[in-house]
């Protein structure tokens, strides 16, 4: 049994199938301010030959004032079909860094129905650090192609769900920030969003479930699902920033054979404002600390 996730692929495995009929590239980089990088220029700068971008933020609700949140289907397949890629290509995500965007457009992918979708492991910086092939220059217009959406929407969750959740405690919540904002010792980067985390929920940083770009073994990844008590046998809800990084926890989950989960779509972007939620926190910044709740 192999010890990495099947939902993964090797830069060399990639650069191989290079050229390959129904190969799709995706690049789906996605950056925060702080990170001072911009994917769509990148992306323009160079590329995985035959790569397409698939922009985050455009490729979503525009009728939501939340950001990038999941289009409709028919949108999604119509921004998709414009790109060449259909529901059955072998689709194949990266990012700059590896582990960030890129499980975001796979979780997305997944959703609409995509039978096949991997993500490069160690990411586009890596691809390039080791010398494998780089196309710049103007990137060519796709063949437009036809993405028939079959979506999962059982996977997402709203925030009526959320407070539902609150009172039958069903689902496990885990939340993929990193510890300082979990815990309401750090703000949040964007504005008005109050400090802390929903009641209840566990901190699962997306940073402790790769290394280096790439996702962490599958005993690396059961261990950090064990220090939050996993129970295999319960469902899951992940959540982050604003839907992002939740993925990435998404990804571990599937990765280790944990299939009953979904991802809250809006997460502390919505949470974070709506005047009716509550909010907890750990003051002293640990685990063991006192937990205050606030409305």
């Amino acid at each position: 049994m192999s010890d990495k996730s099947q939902y993964v692929i090797e830069a060399g495995e990639v650069e191989a199938l290079l050229g390959r009929d129904k190969l799709r590239l995706v690049d789906g980089s996605w950056y925060l301010p702080a990170q001072n990088r911009n994917g769509r220029a990148e992306y323009l700068a160079s590329r995985i030959p035959g790569a397409v971008y698939f922009d985050i933020d455009e490729i979503s609700d525009k009728s939501s004032a939340l950001p990038h949140m999941l289009p409709t289907p028919e949108n999604f397949g119509a921004a998709m079909g414009a790109l060449g890629i259909s529901r059955d290509d072998d689709i194949i995500v990266y990012d700059g860094p590896g582990m960030f965007s890129a499980a975001r457009v796979w979780w997305s992918f997944r959703i609409m129905g995509a039978t096949s979708v991997r993500i490069l492991d160690g990411g586009f910086d890596r691809w390039k650090a080791e010398g494998r092939p780089v196309e710049t220059g103007t990137p060519g217009a796709p063949q437009k192609a036809v993405f028939e959406a079959r979506p999962d929407l059982t996977r997402v969750r709203g925030i009526g769900e959320m407070r539902a959740n609150l009172k039958s405690g069903n689902a496990q919540v885990f939340d993929a920030r990193p510890f300082a904002r979990f815990c309401g010792t750090a703000p949040e980067p964007r504005p008005g969003l109050r400090s802390g985390h929903i009641p209840g929920s566990q901190p699962v940083p997306a940073t402790e479930l790769f290394a280096d770009g790439r996702l962490k073994p599958l005993d690396e990844l059961r261990a950090v699902f064990e220090t939050v008590s996993l129970a295999m046998d319960r469902p899951v809800i992940t959540t982050c920033g604003s839907g992002v990084t939740a993925a990435v926890i998404t990804l571990a989950l599937e990765s280790i054979g944990h299939r009953d989960h979904a991802l809250y779509d809006g997460s502390w972007s919505e949470w974070g404002q709506a005047e009716d939620a509550p909010v907890a926190q750990w003051l002293d910044g640990t685990i063991s600390g006192k937990t205050s709740v606030r409305e």
